[in-house]
């Protein structure tokens, strides 16, 4: 199951099932099963406390993910600031939707146990992000 909520921010202008859809995808694609994923779109102010509070951490950043997964059961809160994917958007020189689409999945593959710390490891996040969104042909 896949819920969405908001904090600090008004927003709506993305596509329930086609998230779903995209999301389902790729965790079916890596051999997985979609427990609850839970993703809040917020502002920068509300991730900036988050990451303080909760990781330590006294920055801006587009996600942040708590990886509550168990075995193929992917499940977790999926924290994305909608002004920094907006910011990103426009340095990236990519639309909107196609950065939202970046963050959502990258949270996920997360969750199928990427990791992005490394040269190597961001290189193969990134190859895979790519796969993803070439799936749904964004």
């Amino acid at each position: 199951m896949i819920n969405f909520f908001t904090e600090d921010i008004e927003f709506e202008d993305y596509d329930k099932n086609r998230i779903q859809d995209f999301v389902q995808k790729v965790i079916d694609r890596h051999y997985k099963l979609l427990g609850e994923v839970n993703y809040i779109f917020c502002s920068d102010k509300y991730i900036l406390e988050v990451n303080k509070e909760y990781l330590n951490h006294d920055y801006f950043t587009d996600i942040i993910s708590f990886d509550y997964s168990e075995g193929d059961l992917i499940s977790g809160d999926i924290f994305i600031s909608i002004d920094t994917v907006k910011d990103n958007a426009e340095t990236f020189k990519v639309s909107f939707e196609n950065e939202l689409y970046r963050v959502i999945i990258h949270g996920i593959l997360h969750y199928i146990g990427f990791k992005d710390k490394t040269d190597e490891e961001q290189e193969m996040m990134t190859k895979m992000e790519n796969e993803a969104l070439a799936m749904i042909n964004i």
